[in-house]
């Protein structure tokens, strides 16, 4: 992933989405982040032709309307999404939700830690693994 390509957010609670924002401008990863508030939002966005492609969506699990797991499901069946590289951010700790996440082929699964600085330590290893990583543009 490269400094300028878009993050896509796709978290309903506002907290853990600015969260997400402030420890990233703290990490130093530049990325436009865009935020979704649920799985159908993120899908519309997405779609429209209009809005840039992400180089990876953090996703959240636990989201009104359209969950996380079925939102990946829907994704990894277009072949112009499922390339995109998703990484569950979320709560649950579920070996369900687990099994579910990565039977729908996402890159990465990390629990919310509630503690700051550990939540910091897990973002800085998702900034530096998707920005060494070679993905499609």
């Amino acid at each position: 992933m490269t400094p300028e390509q878009h993050i896509l957010l796709v978290e309903d609670d506002d907290i853990d989405a600015l969260t997400v924002r402030r420890t990233l401008k703290e990490l130093g990863a530049h990325n436009p982040l865009d935020r979704a508030a649920d799985g159908e939002r993120a899908l519309a966005f997405l779609r429209d032709p209009a809005q840039p492609r992400p180089g990876l969506i953090l996703l959240d699990l636990n989201m009104p309307r359209m969950n996380g797991i079925e939102f990946v499901a829907e994704i990894k069946k277009d072949p112009q999404l499922r390339i995109i590289p998703v990484v569950v951010l979320t709560t649950s700790s579920e070996e369900g939700d687990r099994i579910a996440a990565f039977s729908n082929s996402v890159a990465g699964y990390m629990v919310k830690p509630v503690d700051y600085p550990q939540f910091v330590a897990i973002m800085s290893l998702i900034r530096d693994y998707w920005m060494t990583s070679a993905t499609p543009t």
